[in-house]
């Protein structure tokens, strides 16, 4: 059908290994070995540590982890038997799509029985708006592909078709010019008809989610973390955090694993390596995160060295105005003092005593100025200087 498939090799039998894997581990562990990713080969070791620690002190986490556990090892098991014959039955892709559910289903529930803590705190409901959006393209991705398999069983049909007839075209002879195979000829040709029910789009729309939920992962780490600062010790907080990012962690490894029984190439040669290899697994998606974090760090330098100057340079402009308004009075008192001299003899000594007075003032009032502008060159070049040894530094 001109739709190539990705074979994970292994030389333990699919069912084998899953149940290998998991042993005692929690769900969101579990699922990371399943698919061959290491929780020590990524960088989301400190939160499955932290939720496994809060597995065992909080009995929600630890009724919600069994079920996430058991539905997730249910799930590999069945996509592990399409991995043998390149392919996903119906079983296998309602399992998917019904652990996806389920597990956000479960999510809704923790959410909506901590509404009332969750609603209070907008960066949370920020994250639970994000979490529900993810969740929701996942499960459009989940019915795209439901729809290709959908039109793969067509095809599939369709060459049973071609087969029977071939199999009734074989006992027939010519008839008044007809060709002998024709009936099959007609069904291979509406087969070519048919063609590839994998679309580019539907690749498209695979890598999409894909990134989107290694972007949500990214967010629940990082706002995670936050949040934990924040909240400290609130049990209500981590709970919600902590099912949040094991079921997001899970729909990342069940995808993973989709990717690499029904991807075509060269999709499945970047999407699969995280369920197929089982050493380097997860490295690309570690080092995808870590270059973003990177990224994103030697940003914020840059940008916080453009604040600080920009900060220097608005105090040291806002006193060289100061400075300018006071020579500015002072001159026009000189004029005044002036002005005065010219007048009697009287007058003139008083005036010029005057400006005598105020020309030593004015004159610490000129250095004061001098002092403030040379200061602010300083800092404005420094401050350049910063900003470009980092961006310097800031590889592309």
């Amino acid at each position: 059908m001109g739709c190539g498939f990705s074979r994970m090799s292994s030389s333990t039998p699919p069912e084998l290994a899953v149940d290998a894997a998991f042993g005692d581990a929690t769900g969101a562990g579990a699922a990371a070995s399943a698919a061959g990713v290491g929780p020590g080969s990524i960088q989301y070791t400190a939160e499955l540590s932290s939720y496994e620690a809060a597995c065992r002190l909080d009995p929600e986490l630890q009724t919600f982890d069994a079920t996430l556990q058991q539905r997730t090892s249910r799930a590999i098991s069945t996509l592990a038997l399409g991995v043998e014959v390149h392919a996903l039955s119906f079983d296998s892709l309602r399992e998917v799509i019904g652990c996806l559910l389920e597990m956000n289903q479960e999510v809704v529930k923790v959410i909506l029985d901590s509404k009332k803590d969750v609603w209070k705190n907008p960066e949370l409901f920020e994250l639970v708006e994000d979490y529900f959006e993810n969740s929701l393209q996942t499960i459009d991705f989940c019915i795209a592909l439901e729809n290709c398999l959908k039109k793969a069983r067509d095809s599939q049909l369709i060459i049973h078709i071609a087969l029977q007839r071939f199999a009734a075209d074989e006992q027939e002879v010519d008839v008044d010019g007809r060709k002998k195979y024709a009936r099959t000829l007609d069904e291979l040709r509406h087969f070519k008809v048919v063609g590839d029910p994998f679309t580019q789009e539907f690749f498209q729309l695979f890598q999409t989610v894909h990134r989107q939920q290694l972007s949500m992962l990214e967010k629940l780490q990082l706002r995670k973390r936050k949040l934990d600062k924040k909240l400290k010790r609130l049990k209500t907080w981590r709970k919600v955090s902590s099912i949040m990012f094991a079921a997001a962690f899970t729909a990342v490894i069940i995808c993973s694993v989709v990717a690499a029984v029904v991807a075509a190439p060269p999709v499945a040669a970047a999407l699969a390596a995280a369920a197929s290899i089982p050493i380097p697994a997860g490295k690309w998606i570690d080092s995808l995160l870590k270059g973003y974090q990177d990224a994103l760090e030697r940003q914020k330098g840059i940008l916080n060295s453009m604040h600080v100057g920009t900060y220097l340079t608005v105090k040291d402009l806002d006193i060289i105005q100061v400075l300018v308004d006071k020579l500015e009075i002072q001159i026009h008192s000189l004029l005044d003092a002036s002005d005065f001299s010219l007048g009697d003899e009287d007058a003139v000594r008083f005036g010029i005593e005057e400006i005598r007075k105020k020309l030593e003032e004015f004159t610490k009032s000129v250095d004061s100025l001098d002092e403030q502008v040379d200061q602010c060159n300083r800092d404005i070049r420094k401050a350049r200087t910063v900003v470009l040894q980092k961006i310097i530094r800031h590889p592309n």
